[in-house]
């Protein structure tokens, strides 16, 4: 439960941006009934077969398990890509999404998850940093060139219970070789980038608009810091303030940020009822 005081700060935020920053790690997703695959245990949890073979998440999402046993590996990604393909992007989406629109300088997003849902919930691709790339495309194993294609055309059929591909892989389109997806992994020195190189250079050149950032963080923790370590460039760089959403890992450094112990959906619905309220009273539009 949010307080008057947290709520009455964030409405305070929101007014003074010109531009909206919503930075995304894996607790974004949980709303939407998606695992965040915190820990070995809760990993195991979402995926018993490889818990049953003591597979942790570092072992599974590397290119050597793509080169080591294929089928398994594809059967980890290949459930996955069916899993967001099929989820439909929780509240806190329309939520954001709508006050984004509000923005005279507009939004971007940056976002350490490879799943799509912001795409998904209608956010434009244009303005969307996957720093780790994304599921839904993909290249050549080796690779053979620079080539990034859609997987769009690829339909994983998974046994669940062994978690192994039971259809064929992708291949390359260019040497037939298999094919893996675009997301960088762990000991990974073979991830195309140029795509996400891209996303990146347009929201650089995008932030040189913008004069009052306010960063929304939800989701992302301090076990792989990426999403924090850019929420807190903005703040820095371009004068941006922060609210950070985060059920176990909300604290902020400065008195003027905001830091919200709350999942995604429980504390954008209350902020945003609060500025309906606030809005009913006579106050400032967004």
């Amino acid at each position: 439960m949010l307080t008057e005081s947290q709520l009455n700060h964030a409405i305070g935020l929101l007014e003074q941006s010109d531009a909206l920053m919503i930075a995304a790690g894996a607790g974004i997703g949980v709303d939407s009934g998606l695992p965040d695959f915190r820990g070995t245990e809760g990993f195991w949890n979402a995926y018993p077969a490889l818990g049953a073979q003591k597979i942790a998440f570092h072992e599974i999402a590397t290119p050597a398990a793509f080169r080591r046993r294929p089928q398994q590996a594809w059967g980890f990604y290949g459930h996955r890509l069916n899993l967001y393909r099929n989820t439909v992007p929780h509240e806190g989406f329309r939520i954001l999404l709508k006050w984004a629109a509000t923005k005279a300088a507009g939004y971007s997003i940056f976002t350490s998850n490879v799943d799509g849902q912001f795409q998904l919930a209608g956010f434009d691709p244009q303005r969307i940093n996957e720093c780790h790339g994304s599921i839904h495309r993909l290249q050549c194993m080796l690779p053979c060139s620079e080539t990034i294609w859609s997987a769009h055309k690829f339909e994983p059929v998974i046994d669940t219970i062994n978690c192994r591909l039971e259809n064929a892989a992708p291949t390359c389109p260019r040497c037939g070789g298999m094919a893996r997806p675009n997301i960088l992994m762990f000991q990974d020195w073979n991830w195309l980038e140029q795509h996400q190189e891209q996303q990146a250079d347009r929201q650089e050149r995008w932030l040189q608009t913008v004069s009052r950032p306010l960063v929304i963080e939800i989701g992302a923790g301090t076990a792989i810091p990426t999403v924090r370590h850019f929420s807190h460039r903005i703040v820095q760089q371009y004068g941006g303030r922060l609210i950070r959403i985060n059920v176990r890992e909300p604290t902020v450094s400065g008195k003027a940020d905001l830091g919200l112990a709350a999942g995604a959906v429980e504390a954008l619905s209350a902020l945003d009822l609060a500025w309906k309220a606030h809005h009913s009273k006579g106050g400032s539009r967004l």
